[in-house]
């Protein structure tokens, strides 16, 4: 997998043009084409690119080694480990086995992560290997096209892990992570009428109808795939105004102890777009609903 570099440009990722450095415009109703790209920071810490490009080193080891280990496991039932008689155990391999083993150890007395992500079941788009997550480092929710219901559609999966994520942990940001090629948003833009949805995937993806009728009004001289492009990005938008229908979430943004940010993972051309909600511009009033953004970064 090629390592996410932060650059600055204000042309799409599939432009001709010459990038060239500009502002980053606060405008979500279109298809994000301009980035306002800074230092390699992302909520206000440094990108490990040099973990991440350690990580996907080790994912991408050579078939004959890892093959090589397989037989040796085969031969030893109890894996690739030994008792060393104090209650431990150690890798074959101690090349960094104590450090990994003292983190653990420290993870099991408990976890405070800063991050709570909420991202799609898609097995092509793990958010820890996106951005380089560390066990104990975010607090993961994953479910078919990464949405948030809103506050008043009751008890799920998702806003479990958003109460326990806000209220025990104490997470300082939400992120909610899109992708490309969305099967989920595929489904809601083919929906022809809400109303007659008869199976799980249906009844859960109609969450996003609003996305989906923003997109169906000003995207309908796209194409089909253009506009579940667009609808994929402009979900993240709408999950992040959902995301503040919870009065415990939307009190601490108020307040100013927890973000919420939006992010879109293109994994054909691997790259990562992110933004955050500007609160204070925001307009949560039904009848004139909007949502604004501020701090568009791109890695590419």
């Amino acid at each position: 997998m090629a390592i996410l570099v932060p650059i600055s440009l204000s042309v799409g990722p599939h432009s001709s043009q010459s990038p060239r450095v500009t502002r980053a415009s606060n405008d979500t109703s279109a298809l994000p084409h301009t980035f306002s790209l800074k230092p390699s920071i992302i909520f206000g810490s440094s990108l490990k690119s040099r973990e991440i490009e350690q990580a996907h080193l080790r994912l991408l080891v050579d078939s004959r080694t890892t093959t090589g280990l397989r037989m040796k496991a085969s031969r030893e039932p109890p894996g690739l480990t030994q008792d060393l008689g104090n209650n431990k155990l150690e890798t074959v391999e101690e090349t960094g086995s104590r450090k990994n083993l003292e983190h653990y150890e420290e993870l099991a007395k408990g976890q405070a992560p800063k991050f709570m992500v909420i991202a799609c079941a898609d097995s092509r788009v793990c958010p820890s290997a996106i951005l380089g997550f560390q066990p104990g480092e975010a607090f993961t929710v994953r479910n078919i096209a990464n949405l948030v219901p809103p506050f008043e559609k009751g008890p799920s999966e998702t806003n479990a892990g958003l109460e326990f994520s806000v209220n025990t942990l104490k997470v300082e940001n939400i992120l909610v992570i899109g992708h490309s090629c969305c099967g989920g948003i595929h489904a809601l833009m083919s929906m022809e009428d809400e109303g007659q949805s008869s199976g799980f995937i249906q009844n859960w993806v109609v969450l996003g109808k609003n996305a989906r009728l923003k997109t169906k009004a000003v995207a309908s001289n796209l194409s089909f795939d253009q506009q579940c492009r667009h609808c994929e990005k402009e979900s993240i938008n709408r999950s992040l105004l959902n995301l503040l229908t919870y009065p415990w979430i939307e009190e601490k943004v108020r307040e100013g102890v927890l973000s919420l940010h939006g992010g879109y993972y293109d994994f054909v051309d691997c790259t990562f777009e992110k933004w955050t909600l500007d609160y204070e511009e925001c307009s949560l009033k039904k009848e004139d609903e909007k949502i604004s953004v501020k701090d568009r970064l791109f890695w590419c």
